[in-house]
């Protein structure tokens, strides 16, 4: 398994429709080491935080392996062949990840880099920001029904992390898995 982007973005004002709105959603890619403190990673911010960021969402980690998905979603949605560039972090994520997917890891389970260790929390939420970052209006629908959500993580050994780096996958208590935790989340959304 391996980190292949570290991404960081600050908070600013987009317009989506006919509002300003205050979003962090657009990461850019660092090859600088990174100091990861309980709170995040340093000079990354959430425009959000009563539902982005805190202990539990400190860190978001995406699979790469989803980026094909998605650019193929935006083309088959009508957005222009000529904007069908996703580098990494476009989907939010503070982390792209390559060789583990949502499927693969429980609530506890820890991410063990070199120079520090976070624990898996909870799956993404989609939210309307996703829709407008994408470029179509369904893709919070789409990532709902294809659990493409990515996971949060919570910084359990501060430290530092650096694109490149391998890591490993420490089995937690294996209680819930985040695709269990995503859908049962999306189905109180339902009611």
């Amino acid at each position: 398994m391996k980190l292949v982007g570290v991404q960081l973005g600050a908070a600013r004002r987009v317009r989506m429709g006919e509002r300003s709105i205050l979003t962090a959603f657009n990461k850019q890619s660092t090859q600088a080491s990174t100091v990861v403190m309980p709170l995040g990673l340093m000079g990354d911010e959430q425009a959000d935080l009563s539902v982005h960021g805190g202990l539990e969402k400190a860190v978001y980690a995406y699979p790469s392996e989803y980026y094909a998905f998605w650019q193929n979603a935006r083309l088959d949605a009508g957005v222009s062949p000529f904007d069908d560039s996703l580098p990494h972090g476009s989907l939010g994520e503070n982390l792209t990840l390559s060789g583990l997917l949502e499927t693969q890891v429980w609530v506890g389970d820890m991410l063990r880099f070199p120079n520090c260790e976070l624990t898996v929390t909870l799956p993404r939420e989609p939210c309307g920001k996703f829709n407008a970052v994408i470029g179509f209006s369904q893709a919070s629908r789409l990532m709902a029904q294809s659990g493409f959500c990515g996971f949060y993580l919570a910084v359990e050994a501060p430290g530092t992390i650096q694109s490149g780096q391998s890591f490993e996958l420490l089995p937690g208590p294996r209680r819930v898995s985040i695709p269990q935790l995503f859908q049962a989340k999306r189905s109180r959304h339902l009611r």
